[in-house]
């Protein structure tokens, strides 16, 4: 399916950034994992070469614009095409707390990881993606971006900039064979997760009609759908997986 297609995956280290880097992988593609964290990153990739799977890892600080053009022209050089990329690097901040006691610079770091890390992500791949005249871009975003999570206000805001900011590069790029649209999903079983406050978890989850937590492996193959050929006539849009929490 995605076979002599190249595929960038920030947050690859783990979460849902590892999980469709694996599946791109395991569906021929070949995969450049980006994180901050570098012994998560050597684990992932080592993970996947096991599997047989053609991987690079690339330390990137995605809040950095020469780290991201640095990591993007490393990509390049290796692969000579860039056709995919997921944003799957994200942070949810302290959560928990009413608004009157978030703290600025938790608001501050929330919003440049999770907005400004993919604006320049997206910045610095489209140059690649318009010389092919083609290219797949997911934003990972979430139900909190659009309905907002009490308790959680720094990192609702920011993904409701990613979904707003996957609007307006999908409408500017509509016309050049690249596709710019997000994901949305509920609460999902990563290890960002797991570290928040169980209560906060159980807030989340409750208001899901399902009535459970969401797979990486469904997030992964939705992921999958939104970056092949296949999906070539959406742009400038925000899927679900929600478990029917969604109601727009």
């Amino acid at each position: 399916m995605f076979s002599s297609q190249v595929a960038i995956v920030t947050g690859g280290g783990s979460g849902i950034g590892l999980a469709c880097a694996t599946h791109f992988g395991k569906l021929g593609a070949s995969v450049a994992l980006f994180d901050v964290n570098q012994a998560a990153l050597t684990s992932s990739r080592k993970s996947l070469q096991a599997q047989g799977i053609k991987c690079i890892d690339v330390k990137v600080d995605v809040t950095n614009s020469s780290s991201v053009e640095s990591a993007m022209q490393q990509v390049y050089n290796t692969f000579h095409r860039i056709d995919i990329l997921v944003q799957a690097a994200g942070i949810t901040g302290i959560t928990g707390i009413n608004t009157e006691d978030v703290e600025e610079t938790n608001f501050d770091l929330v919003y440049r990881i999770n907005v400004k890390g993919i604006f320049l992500c997206c910045k610095h791949v489209l140059p690649y993606m318009k010389k092919q005249n083609y290219g797949r871009i997911v934003n990972i975003a979430s139900v909190a971006g659009k309905e907002g999570n009490a308790g959680m206000l720094a990192y609702s805001v920011s993904k409701a900039a990613v979904i707003g900011l996957t609007k307006v590069i999908g409408k500017e790029y509509a016309e050049t064979g690249i596709t710019v649209n997000a994901l949305a999903p509920a609460v999902v079983k990563t290890p960002m997760v797991a570290a928040m406050p169980d209560e906060q978890v159980k807030y989340m989850t409750d208001k899901i009609p399902m009535k459970r937590c969401g797979e990486l492996n469904e997030i992964a193959n939705m992921v999958g759908f939104i970056a092949s050929k296949a999906c070539g006539f959406t742009t400038a849009f925000c899927f679900d997986a929600t478990g029917g929490r969604a109601t727009y």
